[in-house]
């Protein structure tokens, strides 16, 4: 006996409807919003030295910022634990690739070069780049600082140092990495300017009388500030990129921006 063409529809639908349905299931299964969850953990990347952002309090041992705090605050809308993993602007993507975090919260600047490596959230602060010298220093101006014989240092691995590199003309670059700090190299005398962002430059400005913040005629490399997943996990995304709308229209991004002195940098 024959099948006609319309005894066939309902088994070729049913059919199509199972191969469309299948791949959204399994992507659910393997996202990290359902491993987070089901482990009662989150696995949070963060650079313990970035002032108003994740910083480690030498006297408390505790990380301050506010990333230390909105990272508390995703924690408690999964319902889950905090865990700070550390890590670095010179290693964090290969801290997400290698599953060694859930997520990269620390200031982190979305570059399209690093987008082809990770995902990035909606933006949440932004910030241009600014400069740190010492008051008593030959650098007053911006013009002072790309001069023959000067020494500028930045983190490595931030979105500052690429940017200055291909700035500077005349002025040596020197990329820093934990033990070493910018700070310590401008103190000893190694370097005679700090190259950072707004949260870098408000912070030792505050904390350190011998600081003062040279302030570029222009904005320069104005940069995004995001949250990082690993490529691949939409859901993942979608549900950071939920929770950064909700801290926006609820208040606690202005808050804790305000608590750390970003006000000026939340991004709309």
């Amino acid at each position: 006996m024959k099948l006609s063409l319309f005894s066939t529809v309902p088994a070729l639908v049913l059919a199509l409807g199972t191969s469309v349905v299948a791949p959204n299931a399994a992507a659910a299964q393997e996202s990290r919003l359902i491993e987070v969850t089901k482990s009662g953990t989150l696995r949070v990347c963060q650079y313990p030295m970035y002032y108003s952002i994740s910083f480690r309090d030498p006297a408390t041992g505790e990380i301050t910022g506010i990333d230390a705090d909105l990272s508390k605050e995703l924690a408690k809308e999964l319902g889950v634990e905090l865990e700070i993993v550390e890590s670095a602007f010179g290693t964090f993507i290969a801290d997400i690739q290698a599953n060694k975090c859930d997520i990269g919260m620390f200031g982190i600047g979305a570059t399209l070069k690093r987008a082809q490596a990770v995902e990035f959230s909606k933006p949440y602060l932004k910030s241009s780049i600014y400069a740190i010298a010492r008051a008593d220093g030959p650098i007053n101006t911006w013009a002072d600082i790309d001069q023959p014989g000067r020494t500028a240092v930045t983190t490595l691995g931030s979105y500052v140092e690429p940017f200055m590199r291909g700035y500077l003309k005349e002025a040596k670059l020197e990329a820093i990495s934990p033990p070493a700090t910018r700070e310590g190299e401008l103190i000893a005398g190694r370097a005679d300017v700090v190259m950072s962002d707004y949260p870098t430059a408000i912070k030792v400005q505050a904390e350190f009388d011998w600081a003062k913040i040279i302030t570029p005629d222009q904005p320069l490399s104005v940069t995004p500030y995001a949250y990082v997943v690993p490529q691949g996990d939409q859901i993942w995304l979608n549900y950071i990129n939920l929770f950064i709308d909700t801290i926006k229209l609820d208040g606690r991004l202005d808050a804790f921006a305000a608590k750390h002195g970003l006000t000026e940098i939340v991004a709309e």
